[in-house]
């Protein structure tokens, strides 16, 4: 199950569970749109994969404790800024290949 980790990676900004802003790769790194779109170039810093939008876990427990008070989210934030200019080397050779085809 997801970690729904707390906040962005690089920026630090907040993304409670229910957040529809936060992005996440295979590796379930996790930044905020804004970081995903704009800086990082939809280019994971730590893998080279694509990101999407992450699923918000309800916070009703619907059916069979599959909620968000059964299963809570990640307190702890893995804050580790990236270094732009050796994110722009490693992205620039990769970012216009299609997430799917890296």
């Amino acid at each position: 199950m997801l970690e729904l980790r707390p906040t962005c990676e690089h920026c630090d900004k907040a993304l409670p569970p229910a957040a529809t802003d936060a992005r996440i790769c295979s590796y379930e790194c996790t930044f905020c749109a804004d970081c995903v779109d704009g800086f990082l170039q939809n280019v994971c810093p730590n893998c080279g994969g694509g990101f999407v939008p992450r699923p918000v876990r309800p916070s009703r427990n619907w059916k069979n404790d599959n909620y968000l008070g059964h299963d809570p989210a990640r307190t702890e934030p893995k804050y580790r800024p990236v270094d732009p200019a050796a994110h722009a080397r490693f992205a620039a050779p990769i970012k216009d290949i299609a997430p799917a085809a890296r």
